[in-house]
């Protein structure tokens, strides 16, 4: 009788497209806690949280999480940190990762340091290096990309390119990718309206607010943060979109490809019905669906320039 309930059993599980093992062994990802609305600590946890709990249900698993702490830092690499994590099996997925060639590239260290997670302790983890394997994407679940924010004289101009920041006050972190596209845009036509302002001193949405600078051309995400903390924000995205956009889906290892392919089987299957682009909402975040291919090429001069 025991030996005809564990094969019924069995056979359940296999009908509804799951194994045994799938069914017992919970899903477990790494979260940074600090990237909204992508993911964080506080409130749900983020788009990606939702995502992750949506997939773990999909593939007939409860979720585990590990949060992580990435530093934003000269020595410290988010590609090599994430497959650090993964390499010594302390989440199965990273969520949120990018996908194209330079963070999917196989690494150019034989192993790595661990970032900071929950569980970390100094004395065994903070000097300890992780042999590194080589990544395996997901399908791509959603993209992320550059939008013009505007406030102060700027708020009520129409925004439908570049050009149409010519002889409006800009300001924008020096060094980020807005900040090229910014300054060789025309062969330098906006040069003279720029402002550059010290990325990681808060010195952008309170130069926007304050009217210092009319105009911002900022990742969409941190505009859903910022307005998420400040609901009450006269600043307004203007509806455009740099062309250049940039997916975003799960990471996991090469060796682990059988189950990166039931992680992308669910992914397709979620896409299709909407169910992603449904939990973007929820999340404050504006949801961008990924663009072909999932993986893109290493960025180029020429996809920093428009007309």
């Amino acid at each position: 009788m025991r030996q005809f309930a564990s094969a019924f059993l069995a056979t359940a599980l296999f009908s509804a497209g799951l194994s045994p093992s799938l069914a017992a062994e919970p899903l477990r990802v790494c979260f940074n806690e600090n990237a909204p609305p992508y993911s964080q600590r506080e409130g749900d946890g983020g788009f990606d949280m939702a995502v992750a709990k949506a997939l773990a249900a999909k593939l007939g698993r409860t979720l585990e999480v590990q949060w992580y702490e990435s530093k934003l830092d000269e020595d410290s690499s988010g590609a090599l940190e994430a497959n650090a994590l993964l390499s010594d099996g302390r989440c199965r997925i990273v969520a949120g990762y990018p996908l194209n060639e330079d963070a999917l590239a196989k690494p150019g260290l034989a192993n790595g340091r661990l970032p900071e997670f929950d569980g970390f302790k100094p004395s065994r983890d903070r000097k300890r290096r992780v042999t590194l394997g080589q990544l395996q994407p997901s399908k791509a679940y959603h993209s992320a990309a550059l939008t013009v924010v505007v406030g102060g004289a700027a708020a009520g101009k129409p925004i439908e390119g570049i050009a149409d920041l010519v002889g409006v006050k800009i300001g924008v972190e020096g060094g980020t990718l807005s900040d090229t596209i910014l300054m060789t845009y025309g062969g330098g036509k906006l040069i003279d309206g720029i402002t550059h302002l010290v990325p990681g001193r808060d010195e952008l949405w309170p130069s926007l607010e304050s009217g210092a600078v009319d105009a911002s051309l900022v990742p969409l995400h941190r505009f859903d943060a910022y307005r998420a903390k400040h609901p009450d924000t006269k600043l307004k995205a203007s509806g455009y979109l740099f062309p250049l956009a940039f997916n975003f889906g799960f990471a996991g290892l090469q060796t682990d490809a059988a189950f990166m392919a039931e992680v992308d089987a669910a992914l397709g299957e979620m896409l299709a019905s909407g169910e992603i682009a449904a939990l973007a909402p929820k999340a404050g975040m504006t949801y961008l669906p990924p663009k072909p291919p999932d993986v893109g090429r290493r960025v180029r001069m020429s996809d920093l320039s428009v007309n």
